[in-house]
């Protein structure tokens, strides 16, 4: 049962990525492609009746994790306080942005809350990515657990290092990019003319970007933790998920060319979704490596909940997913026309 519930707790947490992951990217590129009053409506129109269901798939994650791998909840948490408490409150700011703003009158006060929608999307970008590659270069876990992690120390990696280290920082900056082209291509998508030009424009632009960005972290991931490569290489149907991500890559490149953002930005779920994959894969079993000791390491086999417990949830988890995907299908075919703020669709 543990290779199953470490394949599902990956599978909702790259559901997250995805779908949480444009409305992250469109507070990212917000202020870039809507120029007045109006235009930003239509932006945060393109998110509002979906942003918050999206992040359903965090607290979904999460609670799977807890139930099926306790131990590996318990430890994170405490381990990371410090980092969980400014997600936390990213995460309120912006919520409150995003439904301050159509509350003032007042163009100082919108111009404010957009700002605040804008950089709480940015942060969050940035903070999860660098908490994906904690996961991977691994954590000072030891005998006693997890105690809490500075934010940095020397940003260097080592046997103690911090939240952040110019790994995780590279990381972090590698997800902010990819994020943001993953939701200039939803704005571009969902959105009318001229916000909807602005944003493929700019999608062009960081998708080019992200080549080299996806190389350097590359490179770095297997200075760092080598493991990787080696657990990829010990299950070589992983390269079929390695080719989903670089063919969707190139199918982002391609789709932009002929002016089908629809399209592109199918490719790009695709992308992000078998980039965390490979890593997932690449990764197990473990969950919290330490860079300590690989003894005190969590993986799936030690840290795993009972079997029985686990064989009925799993029932559950298949009805719920289920009802879950039918909802979504129906939330985004519904919502498969362009934003029209003059029908209601307001912020």
């Amino acid at each position: 049962m543990d290779v199953i519930w470490f394949a599902i707790v990956s599978l909702m947490l790259a559901v997250y990525v995805v779908l949480d992951g444009f409305d992250f990217g469109v507070g990212i590129v917000h202020r870039f492609v809507a120029r007045n009053d109006t235009e930003r409506r239509i932006v945060v129109a393109a998110i509002g009746p979906v942003w918050d269901g999206n992040e359903v798939w965090l607290i979904a994650s999460g609670g799977l994790l807890f139930m099926a791998f306790p131990n590996v909840y318990a430890t994170a948490f405490s381990g990371f306080y410090l980092a969980l408490m400014m997600l936390l409150w990213l995460l309120i700011l912006r919520g409150v942005s995003m439904e301050f703003r159509s509350l003032q009158e007042n163009a100082l006060w919108r111009n404010f809350w957009d700002t605040v929608f804008s950089l709480a999307s940015g942060m969050l970008a940035f903070v999860f990515g660098a908490a994906l590659g904690n996961l991977v270069r691994g954590v000072p876990l030891d005998a006693k657990g997890l105690g809490g992690m500075p934010l940095f120390t020397n940003l260097l990696t080592g046997k103690n290092p911090g939240i952040f280290d110019w790994y995780t920082i590279l990381v972090g900056l590698f997800a902010t990019a990819a994020l943001a082209g993953h939701g200039a291509l939803y704005l571009g998508w969902r959105t009318p003319d001229p916000v909807a030009e602005r944003s493929m424009a700019w999608a062009r632009t960081i998708w080019r970007v992200l080549a080299p960005c996806w190389l350097a972290v590359t490179l770095a991931t297997a200075w760092v933790q080598p493991d990787i490569l080696e657990g990829l290489a010990a299950r070589p149907w992983s390269i079929l998920v390695a080719a989903t991500a670089i063919g969707a890559f190139f199918g982002v490149h391609y789709f932009l060319k002929l002016r089908r953002p629809l399209a592109a930005f199918l490719s790009s779920s695709a992308y992000l979704c078998g980039l965390f994959a490979t890593t997932m894969i690449g990764n197990y079993p473990y969950w919290l490596r330490s860079t300590v000791d690989t003894s005190y390491s969590l993986t799936a086999t030690n840290s795993v909940a009972r079997s029985y417990g686990l064989q009925v949830a799993l029932v559950w988890w298949m009805v719920g997913i289920t009802l879950a995907v039918g909802y979504f299908a129906y939330l985004y075919r519904s919502l498969r026309h362009k934003v029209d703020v003059d029908s209601g669709e307001h912020y």
